[in-house]
């Protein structure tokens, strides 16, 4: 694969998104380099640490390769002229879920991270896009994005590069391991879903995911 541009690096507040119910979901554009530590970049907060943060959840990237498709849906919603309309924290073109594998290693800037699971959409997204039906959409299209865990912290902007350099797990591509453990195909095939369980590199959480599915 060869390397490509980081086309933007994006933060975000919490902030109120209905109600009293905070959310950092909206992301801005950073003008120059970001700090990337093991909880994700400087500055970017996650309002529910239940579901969004951590290790695991460090740094979201959203393929910008689908704003097409969602813009073809949507008669052009305006939250999609940018990147940052999926909560992205990184955004490029040239790879999605179909190439993007579990395991693989990136070089981020300076940073070295690791991709650890798939993202599962939650009403947020279609709330702030006033989009009911957008992430049963995501769920069906298998257009989430990934998230990546840090191995080495390091720094990122805009034009710096993202290059692989390890794929130690080709045969789990996030497409692949979403479509088991979220989108329910993974009851007809509980012989994949038993080797994600022991899957080292594969998020705790979703390690644990696929357990339950396999032993049921």
């Amino acid at each position: 694969m060869e390397p490509l541009t980081v086309e933007a690096v994006l933060t975000g507040r919490a902030e109120p998104l209905r109600g009293d119910e905070p959310s950092a979901i909206a992301k801005t554009e950073e003008t120059g380099p970001v700090e990337i530590g093991v909880l994700g970049l400087i500055g970017d907060e996650q309002a529910d640490l239940r579901v969004h943060g951590g290790p695991d959840k460090a740094v979201h990237h959203y393929p910008r390769d689908h704003y097409a498709f969602w813009e073809s849906l949507s008669f052009m919603h305006p939250k999609l002229e940018r990147p940052g309309a999926f909560g992205e924290n990184v955004s490029t073109s040239g790879l999605t879920e179909r190439a993007a594998c579990i395991g693989d290693r990136y070089r981020l800037g300076t940073a070295l991270v690791e991709i650890s699971q798939g993202r599962q959409p939650c009403w947020k997204q279609g709330h702030v896009m006033d989009w009911p039906e957008l992430v049963s959409l995501m769920v069906e299209h298998r257009r989430t994005g990934w998230y990546y865990r840090v191995i080495e912290p390091g720094r990122v902007a805009a034009g710096d590069m993202l290059a692989l350099v390890d794929r130690p797990h080709p045969e789990w591509p996030v497409e692949r391991v979403f479509a088991l453990l979220v989108a329910g195909e993974g009851k007809a095939d509980r012989e994949s879903v038993g080797i994600l369980a022991g899957l080292d590199v594969l998020a705790r959480e979703w390690r644990a995911k696929a357990a339950k599915i396999a032993a049921r």
